[in-house]
């Protein structure tokens, strides 16, 4: 299909496998983190190969699935199936919307002008299939107006041409009224992100190297905690002091940030406050962001100054936890036996595996937070799934101090070789690290 064509079909229906474009990697190697900029004397990520390597694996999970078609709203699907992207503020507006059927070329409707862009300077995406759309950001224009109403007809009508109309459509996540204007048209609507999470779950080489890098700009934010973290500076300091870091070195959307430190360490509160750190606080960080779209999840624990045997114990578990898992991590290996290694709710203070759910924890990581495998004594154990080669994940382990307010808490990313993990959270946690010791 040429790039100028608006023809809705593909003229070749073959469908490309993600093995036709994905070369592989040598793992005798070191995983790459090349840096921000392209040269013209090396290939750094190849994001032509990364298009298409995504959009091969949705097609491939539609194909797999018995559905017709995809209509995506959430953003990380979007992203994954078109490889366009605009602001993060878009990101809860449920604005934007991909469809991805048959072996028809993916469809996007973009907030307003963003679509002309698209048409500019998004090659990948054919100029006949970028689209300016808008359905009522989250119901402040009411569904009176009709423009959901008008989207689901269009809609109706490519699937329609396309031949796939009378199949199931899967959808990620939707407004109430979106869905009952689809269903009106006549489209049977089933669970989409199951399938986008599918094709999300295997990581091709430019992906990986996309983590690593975003892994490494995390390893330089620890290395200024570390000088940073003394008597004196707030959590919120150290959280402005994070995001200015992380957007001078490439990041495209500082997620979220926690600084929990001292007395807060117990229960974990997942946040920041303007708490003053105190000498021989035991304080610990998460840092969630993304470069070119692919996200870390990296936490570290400090302590401030000096620390004292209980905070060290805690330390120690916490290190011990998070290294049997990581030993366990192979392709065939089980999420439920890797779960089976970690402390149960009551042994560190929790009433129960949902209070205690992400404290001892594994997730899937790229263009989401959370993607597959999910690790939890929560629900692992009834549902294991199978750890395969090319994913990445984080490794989260937590151990309250029997002082009864400190904690530590530790994470490492790993991707799934056919030999076992690789860490690509690199800066140094085998032990305790102290900041500004005295």
């Amino acid at each position: 299909m040429s790039p100028d064509s608006g023809d809705a079909k593909l003229s070749d229906p073959t469908v490309i496998t993600p093995a036709d474009i994905d070369p592989g990697y040598n793992w005798d190697r070191a995983i790459p983190a090349p840096g921000h900029t392209g040269v013209d004397f090396e290939e750094r990520i190849n994001f032509r190969r990364l298009h298409d390597y995504r959009l091969a694996r949705s097609r491939m999970a539609l194909r797999n699935s018995g559905l017709g078609s995809l209509l995506c709203f959430d953003n990380n699907n979007i992203r994954y199936i078109t490889s366009t992207a605009i602001g993060e503020w878009s990101r809860d507006k449920v604005a934007r919307y991909a469809l991805l059927a048959g072996n028809a070329d993916p469809h996007l409707w973009d907030f307003g002008s963003a679509a002309a862009h698209h048409r500019l300077h998004s090659p990948q995406m054919q100029q006949g299939c970028c689209h300016a759309g808008m359905l009522g950001l989250r119901g402040t224009v009411p569904p009176d107006a009709g423009l959901m109403k008008a989207a689901a007809e269009e809609i109706k009508a490519m699937l329609v041409e396309i031949g796939v109309a009378d199949m199931p459509v899967g959808v990620d996540i939707v407004e109430p009224p979106m869905l009952f204007a689809l269903q009106k048209v006549g489209l049977e609507i089933r669970d989409g992100q199951q399938v986008m999470l599918d094709a999300r779950e295997i990581k091709n080489i430019d992906e990986i190297t996309l983590l690593n890098q975003a892994a490494a700009m995390v390893d330089g934010v620890y290395q200024m905690i570390y000088e940073e973290l003394k008597p004196g500076v707030r959590e919120s300091d150290i959280v402005a002091m994070a995001n200015k870091y992380l957007y001078e070195h490439g990041s495209d959307d500082v997620e979220a940030i926690n600084a929990i430190s001292g007395d807060r360490c117990i229960p974990h509160p997942h946040n920041f406050t303007d708490r003053i750190v105190r000498p021989g606080d035991q304080a610990f960080f998460d840092i969630i962001q993304a470069y070119m779209g692919y996200r870390t999840c990296y936490y570290r624990t400090f302590n401030v100054g000096k620390a004292t045997d209980s905070q060290r114990d805690a330390y120690k578990k916490a290190r011990e936890w998070i290294d049997a898992s990581i030993s366990l991590v192979k392709p065939g290996m089980t999420t439920d036996q890797i779960a089976k290694v970690w402390p149960k709710a009551e042994e560190f203070g929790c009433a129960n595996e949902m209070e205690a759910f992400a404290l001892q924890f594994g997730h899937g990581i790229g263009v989401a937070l959370h993607e597959r495998p999910i690790i939890s004594r929560l629900c692992s154990f009834e549902h294991p799934s199978e750890i395969k080669e090319g994913m990445v994940f984080a490794l989260e382990t937590y151990c309250p101090a029997s002082d009864g307010f400190s904690a530590a808490r530790i994470e490492e990313e790993v991707v799934v070789t056919a030999d076992g993990a690789r860490i690509i959270t690199l800066f140094p946690a085998d032990e305790l690290p102290i900041s500004n010791p005295y």
